[in-house]
């Protein structure tokens, strides 16, 4: 059994091919002072750790739950089943040939009762997935949510300053 740290976030991927997409989310969570736990749990290849993981990570003190994974892209859905916790899904793509569409249908077609927020395929999902998990954080931690609005403003500057670099 894997000794848990404290943290507000978990980043769990079904497979190590995937932590070269998730390190920009990992990275992501970071740049908002967010040190997430990070861990590979396969739902078809360790189902019981993930089903134990998912049922402790609120005790754990993980508010947020962000899974990635390719093919069928279970890992989301199985995680979400099993915790009250909002679950991020991150589809990647794989080997399939299908460029992510298998996973990304897999993540967001949940039966009722059992919600996913399901992000785009890949690095700009992952990217995004910090960001969603960060403004979940920030409703109930004003420093958190300070450092989202500089965020935003800072996305706003770099879109305005390429804009007047074309006038």
């Amino acid at each position: 059994m894997v000794s848990e740290k404290k943290s507000a976030v978990a980043v769990i991927m079904g497979s190590d091919s995937d932590m070269a997409v998730m390190q920009s989310c990992i990275e992501g969570l970071r740049d908002f002072g967010v040190e997430p736990i990070v861990r590979i749990i396969s739902a078809h290849r360790t189902p019981q750790i993930a089903a134990e993981f998912a049922q402790n990570a609120a005790k754990n003190g993980i508010k947020v739950i962000i899974a990635a994974a390719g093919m069928a892209a279970h890992l989301a859905g199985a995680v979400a089943s099993r915790t009250t916790l909002p679950v991020i899904g991150v589809p990647m793509i794989s080997g399939s040939g299908l460029e992510g569409i298998d996973a990304l249908l897999s993540t967001m077609q949940m039966p009722p009762g059992v919600p996913v927020a399901t992000m785009a395929v890949g690095k700009a999902g992952a990217k995004n997935a910090a960001i969603l998990a960060v403004q979940i954080l920030a409703l109930s931690d004003e420093a958190l949510a300070e450092k989202l609005a500089k965020f935003k403003k800072e996305q706003e500057k770099k879109v305005t300053e390429k804009d007047s670099a074309l006038q």
